[in-house]
């Protein structure tokens, strides 16, 4: 027989006007009884349903996750009583034997033997800061998609700019097409003279791409719409940022230390605490946070066959971001510490799988050092290939390091006894 690990407990149905409660009591000899109450979703009703809850001294409630409408009811519940919420997949009832109270039934058995696996719910400051970084998120994409369509434009528009200068938002190919789509006839040596920097170079390419242009009356709207819908975003996108900043400084010090990990910079750092937090004890370990992130082949063999392993497709924001500084570390000529394992596992798995790989040593050397509160230390890193500044300021932890290993293998080290090298 389960254990009983809930003897009062709550399952709680959720849509989106009304909530279906049922309490479950299980006395001394396992039979269990059950209370179902329907309350609607207004302020008011909540109050009644919290007021409910603790009226029958039941201080567990589980949920199921059900879009945005189950944060309403967690926010009036969470300083009063223990709230798990859970995944729907993991309380699926049985199709044809389903209605809401059923549900709520089903919800509470599977919750009173804690068969109920809770999904990560980040304190209250946290969830602020990824609320903003997730809205930041979806702006930037919609950025990303307005510069797609004014390209479009510009390419049934005869201009291939794009196959020239590599930075369509940069301020030499910004300044060619706002000249473009206002001068009535165009100038060649005005337009080699709007291009800055490296793109100088490419003058005659750059005008062997625009030679020959129409723009026509509709393509012409579209630019016009798309330039100021980018700008209009862009001023989103820092308000949004700004806001971000300010919310993140009481974590200043965590975001120091991420900082010193390879490929880290501050936004993505900061960023990063915005999902998984500061409080690593949430976690069981590190690769519990890893599969939690979507990193982590999965689990899927029957009768001695594995089939699909494939990573899952948990982490929709925080992966990208991962992947986005791997790509920034592999880079790093100053600290080639990640480039040389991804160096080492893309010779026999592939680019791809490589990146994935590196991803969850940076999620895991992050789970440490917000656990233990400290920088980018790695075990195994070889010291002559780190710069000289940073290996002076950690000087002292790779002597006492040493000395360790050293007395581990059976020495006897005393302070007289270190030499150290002159140059």
């Amino acid at each position: 027989m389960l254990k009983i690990v809930y003897p009062i407990c709550c399952g709680v149905d959720v849509h989106k006007r009304f909530i279906v409660a049922t309490i479950a009591f299980t006395n001394d000899k396992n039979i269990t009884s059950y209370i179902t109450k329907r309350f609607d979703t207004y302020n008011e009703d909540l109050e009644i349903f919290k007021d409910w809850l603790l009226e029958h001294n039941c201080k567990d409630v589980c949920m199921e996750s059900t879009g945005k409408y189950y944060i309403p009811i967690y926010n009036v519940l969470e300083d009063y009583v223990h709230v798990i919420v859970a995944n729907p997949k993991y309380v699926k009832a049985i199709r044809g034997k389903k209605t809401d109270k059923k549900d709520s039934v089903w919800i509470a058995d599977l919750f009173k033997h804690d068969l109920v696996p809770g999904s990560y719910i980040p304190p209250k400051p946290i969830r602020k800061l990824r609320e903003l970084f997730r809205y930041r998120f979806k702006l930037v994409n919609n950025r990303t998609s307005e510069r797609n369509r004014l390209q479009n434009c510009l390419t049934v528009s005869n201009i291939q700019l794009a196959s020239v200068l590599t930075d369509m938002a940069g301020k030499s190919a910004q300044a060619i097409i706002n000249y473009i789509t206002t001068c009535d006839t165009f100038d060649i040596d005005y337009c080699k003279s709007l291009l800055k920097g490296s793109a100088k170079s490419k003058a005659d390419d750059v005008i062997k791409a625009i030679v020959g242009y129409s723009i026509s009356d509709e393509q012409s709207t579209k630019i016009d719409v798309c330039t100021k819908h980018q700008k209009n975003l862009d001023e989103h996108i820092q308000d949004v940022q700004d806001k971000i900043y300010e919310l993140a400084k009481p974590y200043q010090k965590q975001i120091d230390h991420i900082c010193t990990c390879p490929g880290f910079s501050k936004d993505s750092a900061i960023y990063t605490i915005d999902e998984i937090g500061v409080y690593m004890t949430a976690f069981k370990s590190a690769k519990h946070l890893c599969s939690w992130a979507g990193l982590t082949p999965q689990n899927n063999e029957s009768a001695g066959k594995k089939k699909s392993v494939h990573i899952s497709r948990a982490g929709v924001y925080l992966k990208p971001l991962l992947i986005e500084c791997v790509n920034n570390a592999i880079k790093k000529k100053d600290n080639p510490y990640f480039k040389n394992k991804y160096d080492r596992i893309k010779k026999h798995r592939g680019h791809k799988r490589a990146i994935v790989a590196i991803s969850r040593m940076m999620l895991t050397c992050v789970y440490h050092m917000l656990l233990k509160d400290e920088d980018f230390n790695p075990c195994d890193l070889d010291y002559t290939e780190i710069p000289e500044e940073v290996f002076e300021n950690r000087k002292q932890k790779y002597i006492d390091s040493a000395i360790f290993l050293l007395q581990k293998q059976g020495f006897t080290i005393t302070k007289d006894d270190v030499i150290y090298a002159t140059k």
